[in-house]
């Protein structure tokens, strides 16, 4: 593989390395979106439609990596429970984005309507409130998947990177 490729080529497994995008976004949109309510500044406003936005896009393409990069893991039924809870989360985490962002882009739009937009801003905040929330509890699950089950760690000596090898047998 030259140089080239090997710079543009995407990481295998690929959620991993997305996932971290939507979690910034959304955690720093919560406190910008709180503090879009209280202050008068339209570019808080802004920036905080364009954080929960990108947030959104970002949760939606991490839900669809993990969906093809769970197929690559061994369940066993402990590891299929947590699996579960971290699927339901992230869509749920996805869907509140979504609306967060549209509440925040309402804001912005209603800007010459001070009393209507600043609803939308507290709407907004609320969502991006919830999406942190469910981000916490996506994290929360993707962290017992990892650190508890081993789920798409290679733990193989001289294997492949991004080799699924656990299967979510605990050390204890």
């Amino acid at each position: 593989m030259n140089l080239l490729a090997s710079l543009f080529a995407l990481p295998d497994p690929l959620h991993p390395a997305v996932v971290h995008f939507p979690i910034v976004l959304l955690l720093l949109a919560v406190p910008v979106a709180v503090a879009a309510v209280f202050r008068r500044p339209r570019w808080l406003a802004v920036v905080a439609a364009a954080l929960l936005g990108l947030g959104a896009v970002g949760a939606v393409v991490a839900v669809q990596t993990g969906e093809e990069d769970s197929e690559r893991v061994a369940e066993t039924p402990a590891l299929e429970a947590v699996m579960e809870e971290h699927e339901e989360w992230a869509e749920r985490t996805q869907v509140v984005a979504i609306v967060a962002a549209v509440l925040a882009l309402g804001a912005v739009a209603l800007g010459r309507w001070p009393g209507i937009a600043l609803g939308a801003r507290v709407l907004a905040a609320a969502g991006a409130l919830a999406a942190g929330w469910c981000v916490a509890e996506t994290g929360h699950y993707g962290g017992i998947l990892v650190y508890q089950h081993g789920a798409g760690v290679n733990t193989a000596p001289g294997g492949a990177a991004g080799a699924v090898v656990r299967t979510g047998v605990d050390a204890d």
